[in-house]
């Protein structure tokens, strides 16, 4: 057993400088950190033990025995990650560089409750471990976005308007009955924040990443980290009023929200209202690829609705991108327009001169991604390391 804090601790310091996958020597290390060789050796020593790291091929050398490099070992363990919407799903394995090993999407009814679509999660990602050769004991974390506000400290939903049956719901708990690790919840467009920037804009320390599908939400990366407020609300943009609200009736219980007007339902209910056939998000994305004037129109109509509340959070918070994803996103530069034509108009000049407004790189990955960075985050944690370094 490892008794020292201080080893324990310096281990997990040490690893954190490996993370990012670049093969260092000994030497190199204990240039960077100012600390001894001796103590250096000790420490890669332990993470080697442990298998999170691995030697790498040698460094050329310029005479005498080349000196070995060390770097992050990504198929030490693996995680979980899951990205549940409203009527879909999707389960996938990764390794700790968050590289996706296999992945499986099903249409889903969230509605169906707690009980079926986390036993399909669970089904789903044993059959995929076995695909990729790994069981339960080689997960280190399960990382889960869900359609609704989530009090991220307990992992339990908080009365989501779109998923009847989960309010205060364990699901972290549910889940450690069956495979006992850090289960990581947050809100699905948190999480499609996370991987998006991960993905498309690494460089890019403050973005609004925008789902636009059956319900509409924000996810917030501001100095480089996700923003989730008091109590885990922050970019709950679908349920602010809009001008163009009304007294048009909201599925959280109010009325005029955006998300009652320019959600993919809500663009499908104004379409059949002139007698267009459109009952679902994929109805309208069709019409619009087939240049059906109306829901060209109608769609536009969204993004300048999108647009309104996206000018107030650029004010705000400032952000370099606001990248548009979500099933909607599938319709393409309308939308995107709409927004654009709100934002860039009605925002102070300082504020858009180097704004991007694009459409998710990620697409449909974007919340997979994410919650596999969210449980490799937690995994490889300096307080999840250190601690498990000290029980070994």
């Amino acid at each position: 057993m490892t008794d020292s804090p201080s080893l324990a601790s310096g281990v997990s310091e040490l690893f954190q400088l490996l993370r990012d996958g670049v093969p260092r020597t000994r030497a190199e290390l204990a240039k960077s950190t100012g600390l001894a060789r001796s103590t250096i050796a000790a420490r890669v020593d332990e993470l080697m033990r442990m298998g999170l790291i691995t030697a790498v091929a040698d460094k050329v050398s310029t005479g005498g025995r080349p000196p070995s490099q060390f770097a992050l070992n990504p198929a030490a363990r693996v995680v979980i990650a899951a990205d549940l919407g409203a009527s879909h799903a999707t389960v996938a394995i990764a390794d700790l560089a968050g590289t996706i090993l296999a992945e499986s999407s099903e249409p889903i009814d969230i509605a169906d409750g707690p009980d079926a679509v986390l036993s399909w999660l669970l089904d789903g990602a044993r059959r995929l471990l076995a695909q990729v050769g790994r069981d339960d004991p080689a997960v280190a974390a399960i990382g889960i976005g869900v359609p609704g506000p989530v009090e991220h400290s307990s992992g339990k939903p908080s009365t989501p308007p779109i998923m009847p049956g989960w309010d205060g719901f364990d699901i972290p708990g549910w889940l450690q009955a069956h495979i006992p690790v850090p289960v990581l919840v947050d809100n699905d467009v948190n999480t499609m924040a996370l991987g998006e920037r991960a993905t498309a804009w690494p460089s890019v320390d403050n973005l609004l990443f925008v789902k636009i599908a059956t319900g509409i939400g924000a996810g917030l990366i501001s100095d480089g980290h996700l923003q989730r407020g008091a109590q885990g609300v922050a970019g709950d943009i679908g349920h602010v009023h809009i001008a163009r609200g009304g007294d048009v009736p909201c599925t959280c219980g109010n009325r005029g929200c955006l998300e009652a007007l320019a959600s993919g339902p809500a663009i499908a209910r104004t379409l059949r209202a002139t007698g267009v056939e459109a009952h679902t998000v994929n109805d309208v994305v069709d019409l619009v690829k087939h240049g059906n004037v109306d829901a060209i129109q109608a769609v536009r109509q969204a993004g300048r609705d999108i647009g309104e509340v996206l000018t107030t959070c650029v004010s705000l918070v400032n952000p370099s991108v606001i990248a548009i994803g979500g099933s909607m996103a599938r319709v393409g530069e309308h939308l995107i327009a709409g927004v654009r034509e709100v934002v860039y108009s009605r925002s102070a000049p300082l504020a858009t001169a180097h704004l991007s407004i694009v459409q998710s790189a990620t697409g449909a990955e974007a919340g997979v991604l994410g919650a596999s960075i969210l449980a490799v985050e937690h995994a490889l944690s300096r307080d999840v390391l250190a601690a498990g370094v000290a029980t070994v």
